[in-house]
């Protein structure tokens, strides 16, 4: 009976990350830091994309880096990544709906790589005009969200950050930091909406994944304890 009652018990808010790391904000910043990198390096592949098919232009004296890409978008879309990676699971705990649909990295891998597709046919992928391409693009969305997250709050949150970054990316067109060829959407394309909302629910099962990762951490941790 002793022994029953010295058993080390799962805390309700599961830990670290690395198993030696014990901090709750620590965890957070570690979470925070590889979210930013895989925000970074998907910037970095998806905008190259954008400008070798002319769909992005930057100012020349602008195009800085190796990978032709203005040098603030990738530490832009890498803390992004960070708030939206840990916006989703931090939501999720609010609602007191945690997620568990396909919750395996297998799956979040799948998922990156149809978020790559779609940005992959927004700039490849010929259509008769705008519209047909963006009601493909949302189409695609929609079932990018369909099979890897089917939860409100994650469409919900979805549609949040495709309407704010497209406000942004609007903003920021219109003072000229950079331009879209053939805009219809006011200053930028119509499917741009559709690609936001495809990352941001991308980066947000990458986040929910950590957070479940540190979980399993922990709870391995106490049982060996």
């Amino acid at each position: 009976m002793a022994e029953n009652d010295a058993m080390p018990t799962l805390p309700k808010k599961c830990g670290p990350y690395i198993s030696s790391v014990t901090s709750r904000g620590m965890n957070l910043v570690i979470r925070g830091v590889v979210l930013f990198f895989i925000g970074v390096f998907l910037a970095l592949v998806l905008n190259l994309l954008q400008i070798q098919r002319n769909v992005t232009l930057f100012p020349p004296d602008v195009i800085t880096s190796i990978f032709s890409s203005a040098w603030w978008v990738p530490p832009c879309c890498g803390t992004a990544s960070a708030v939206i990676g840990l916006l989703y699971p931090c939501m999720d705990r609010h609602l007191g709906e945690p997620h568990k649909f396909k919750r395996e990295w297998s799956s979040v891998m799948r998922c990156v790589a149809v978020f790559v597709g779609i940005n992959h046919a927004s700039a490849k992928v010929d259509f008769a005009n705008n519209i047909q391409l963006s009601l493909t693009l949302a189409a695609l969305s929609i079932g990018l969200w369909w099979t890897f997250d089917r939860s409100r709050s994650g469409f919900g949150l979805g549609i949040g950050i495709a309407f704010l970054a497209t406000l942004v990316s609007q903003l920021l067109v219109y003072n000229g930091v950079y331009q879209y060829t053939s805009p219809d959407f006011l200053y930028v394309r119509s499917w741009l909406p559709c690609i936001f909302f495809a990352g941001g629910i991308t980066m947000g099962n990458i986040g929910r994944q950590l957070a479940m990762y540190e979980c399993k951490v922990i709870a391995e941790k106490s049982h060996e304890d």
